[in-house]
């Protein structure tokens, strides 16, 4: 058995979200502290994982060719001069 104090602003809010959810207060907070625990058991790949990539070139293939697109670039910038 676990009781807790909550400020009156957070026991509103839950007051609120068991009647529209139609579940317990109890119910309510077992499911966010097993979502708590979850999320707390996944590897930092799983939780960002959607992110990856996501701001990238679209060049799928530039760890591999790194080198070659570095030495493109230095002998362009050379040839400026």
């Amino acid at each position: 058995m676990l009781s807790i104090r909550l400020p009156a602003e957070i026991e509103q809010k839950l007051n609120t979200a068991s009647k529209t959810k139609k579940l317990s207060k109890s119910e309510l907070v077992k499911k966010a502290l097993i979502d708590f625990f979850l999320s707390e058991e996944q590897s930092s790949y799983e939780i960002g994982k959607d992110l990856f990539g996501k701001y990238g070139s679209g060049k799928g293939n530039l760890s591999v060719t790194y080198k070659k697109v570095i030495k493109e670039k230095l002998n362009a910038k050379r040839r400026s001069y």
